[in-house]
């Protein structure tokens, strides 16, 4: 296929990440965002990276439509319009994928009502990205279109770790199981932790530790996730910008007969009212440890609190892959707080972990390790890049070959 180019789409319910890349060799060409869609106030952003100057403006977008017309547009004078015969294919961010999809996928009919089926237990992401892929189906019903899902590299773990102790009758019945999230972001890392370390992925167990404003961990064993934090949706596991994490059930029921609280109620709360922002009033790192040297006690509690969870994870992960290679950190907390990854390591001298502090004061946007020669656990901080890994697996994909490495 003579064509080299990959438009990646990332839909949310007001907005569009997107980014084209030449998979020649990795490199993008363009970068945008559209954001506000709907609105009188719409903004978008767009950076051809043959110049690297943004154009901005703002206006209304009316729909998805409208907003992938607008980038079309934006792409065209530069030369890299939709219509351009170099573009191979769209590969499409998709939140929830299920048991059903595993790997990339061409998108037809049956695929997009698969998608359809799983709103219920994504209905804050599914959709969106649905109208995503149907916008640029009409925009160029021609081409391919791959759905790139954020559960597919959590499909790997063993029933043990997939499943809650629930009846299993009733799970089944509503789909109720663990399947992960952030799965491109853990594919990629883990990946190029192993090349960082100059060993192939086969070989290496790696935890991966992606620290955003959403969080998750990861236990990948030679390449394959046997755990992940994340579970029936992004709201279990560790303390997050706005997410409670792991929690007793029972809170819910609780919150429900002595609260007074609806459903509704719990799930704002729990999702948006809670992590770092409930715990402290805000849920930027920077501005926690700014709190922090200004000796705010209630900062420093919620740090202690994050870095406890996070320790907790680093440990369970720890016994359930028995020997760790490496512990590797990305996302935007992960890759820029170097006071999160000296807490997080520390204490954990004994199970061969340590963080050099010269090397983790070191600010780079490329790979690098943190740890001591001597240590026997490599600390790595790997910064994440989702969109290349979409555009990797719709490449790959398009032109016949599963090779991703």
């Amino acid at each position: 296929m003579s064509s080299s180019r990959v438009l990646v789409l990332n839909s949310g319910s007001s907005s569009v990440k997107y980014q084209l890349l030449d998979m020649r060799d990795g490199s993008r060409l363009a970068v945008g965002l559209v954001e506000r869609i709907g609105e009188e106030t719409s903004r978008l952003k767009h950076t051809p990276l043959t110049t690297g100057e943004s154009r901005e403006w703002t206006g209304p977008i009316s729909d998805h439509e409208a907003a992938l017309k607008a980038v079309s547009e934006e792409l065209t004078r530069d030369g890299l319009g939709l219509d351009s015969p170099e573009l191979a294919a769209i590969g499409h961010r998709v939140v929830h994928g299920g048991l059903h999809f595993t790997e990339p996928t061409v998108i037809d009919d049956a695929v997009l009502a698969e998608i359809e089926r799983l709103i219920p237990v994504a209905p804050l992401h599914n959709p969106a990205n649905l109208t995503g892929i149907r916008t640029a189906q009409a925009l160029r019903p021609d081409l391919p279109q791959v759905a790139v899902f954020d559960t597919a590299f959590h499909t790997t773990m063993p029933e043990s770790a997939a499943r809650y102790a629930i009846d299993v009758k009733t799970a089944d019945e509503h789909r109720i199981r663990r399947y992960g999230f952030h799965g491109t972001s853990h594919a990629y890392v883990s990946r190029a932790t192993a090349e960082l370390l100059g060993k192939d992925p086969a070989d290496v167990n790696v935890i991966v530790l992606h620290l955003g404003n959403g969080a998750s961990a990861s236990a990948v064993e030679g390449g394959r996730c046997v755990d992940t934090s994340m579970g029936l949706t992004p709201l279990e596991g560790l303390v997050m910008g706005t997410r409670s994490g792991d929690m007793d059930p029972a809170v819910i029921f609780h919150l429900m007969r002595v609260g007074g609280m609806s459903t509704d109620e719990i799930d704002t709360l729990l999702n948006k009212k809670s992590g770092l922002i409930g715990l402290c009033g805000d849920n930027d790192m920077r501005e926690i440890r700014r709190r922090i040297d200004e000796g705010d006690e209630q900062a420093k509690l919620a740090f202690d609190i994050y870095i406890h969870r996070l320790k907790k994870y680093i440990g369970a992960y720890y016994a359930v892959l028995g020997r760790v290679d490496a512990v590797a950190f990305t996302a935007g907390v992960g890759e820029n707080a170097s006071p999160v990854r000296e807490a997080a390591v520390a204490g954990l001298e004994a199970l061969g972990l340590a963080v050099d502090s010269e090397l983790n004061a070191v600010r780079s946007d490329g790979p690098r390790l943190i740890s001591p020669e001597s240590a026997r656990v490599a600390v790595a901080v790997v910064p994440t890049d989702e969109e290349l890994e979409i555009a990797t697996q719709t490449y790959a994909l398009v032109n016949g070959s599963r090779n991703l490495t």
